[in-house]
C-alpha cells in the first residue's frame, strides 16, 4: 500500500528544531555570508531551543567566489556541526573534473572556469578543438595541485538528502513512485521533468534546488529554493518551525 502523502500547508517540522534550507549558492560567497548573518541574528533574538541550517548543494560554478565558498562551510561545519551541506550537481561534477579532466564535461560546460579561476587556475583557450583539449590537460594539472586536500574530503562527504519532521531535503528532486530511502543519487543530484511535473503528494514534503525559478516556489508536493543566485544576486531559504513556514530572501547586486 502507497504511504499517504501530505500536503506542504499540514507539514510541520519537528519538535523544538527551527530548520533553515539555503538554495544554490555558485560560488557567491557574499550573499552567502549575509544569509549566514541574518540566520544567526534571528536565532540570536529569538533562541529557538535547536536548530539545523541545511545547503542544499551547488556551492561551486559560476560566481566568482568558489573556493572561498567552500573554505567558509568548511568552517561553518567545523565551528557548529548543526550547519548540515548536501551534494549538488555541481559539486560532484568538480570532484567528477579532478579526477578525469573531461573537456566537454559539466564543469568546463557550465561555470567550472570561474571555479578553477577562484583556485587561481586558467582553463581559458583559443576556439580550436586542440587548443581546448591542452589548455584542459595542462589545467587540470594546476587544479589538482591548487584544490586543498581538505576541500576534495569536504566535497566527497556530502550526502545527498536529509529528513526533518515532514520535510526531505535534496538537491534536485526526487523519482515519483520511489520510496524515499531507496531514490537513487543521481536523481537527487539531477532529476527535473519527471519530479516537477507530478501533482500528487509525497510522503513528505521535498525542498530542493537545481532548477532556476524568479522567487522560490512553493507547491502543495515540494519548494524549490533556487533563484538563480549567482546571476540574480538573491539567494533564498525555506524556514520551517513547527507548523510555520516561510520564504526567507537576501539579495545583493554582484559589482
Amino acid at each position: 500500500m502507497a504511504e499517504p502523502g501530505i500536503h506542504f500547508l499540514d507539514a510541520c517540522g519537528p519538535d523544538d528544531i527551527r530548520l533553515y534550507a539555503i538554495g544554490d549558492v555558485h560560488g557567491r560567497l557574499d550573499l552567502l555570508v549575509a544569509m549566514h548573518q541574518r540566520i544567526e541574528a534571528e536565532i540570536e533574538q529569538e533562541t529557538p531551543a535547536d536548530w539545523r541550517v541545511i545547503h542544499l548543494g551547488d556551492y561551486v560554478d559560476r560566481g566568482p567566489d568558489s573556493k572561498r565558498v567552500i573554505d567558509f562551510l568548511i568552517e561553518a561545519r567545523e565551528r557548529d556541526p548543526r550547519h548540515l551541506m548536501l551534494a549538488g550537481n555541481h559539486d560532484i561534477g568538480f570532484l567528477d573534473f579532478l579526477r578525469t579532466p573531461d573537456p566537454e564535461g559539466l564543469f568546463m560546460r557550465y561555470g567550472g572556469v570561474q571555479t578553477a579561476l577562484s583556485y587561481g587556475v586558467s582553463l581559458t583557450a583559443d576556439a580550436s578543438w586542440f587548443g581546448k583539449v591542452e589548455t584542459v590537460r595542462r589545467g587540470h594539472a594546476a587544479l589538482v595541485k591548487a584544490v586543498p586536500p581538505d576541500h576534495v574530503d569536504f566535497l566527497r562527504s556530502l550526502p545527498f538528502s536529509v529528513t526533518f519532521g515532514d520535510f526531505f531535503f535534496c538537491h534536485a528532486g526526487i523519482r515519483p513512485g520511489v520510496a524515499l530511502e531507496r531514490q537513487n543519487q543521481q536523481d537527487l543530484i539531477w532529476i527535473r521533468d519527471v519530479f516537477h511535473d507530478h501533482t500528487g503528494l509525497f510522503p513528505k514534503i521535498v525542498v530542493h534546488g537545481h532548477t532556476p525559478v524568479p522567487e522560490a516556489e512553493v507547491m502543495a508536493n515540494r519548494v524549490n529554493v533556487d533563484t538563480l543566485a549567482w546571476q540574480s544576486g538573491m539567494l533564498s531559504a525555506l524556514v520551517v518551525d513547527g507548523p510555520d513556514k516561510r520564504i526567507l530572501t537576501m539579495t545583493i547586486k554582484e559589482a
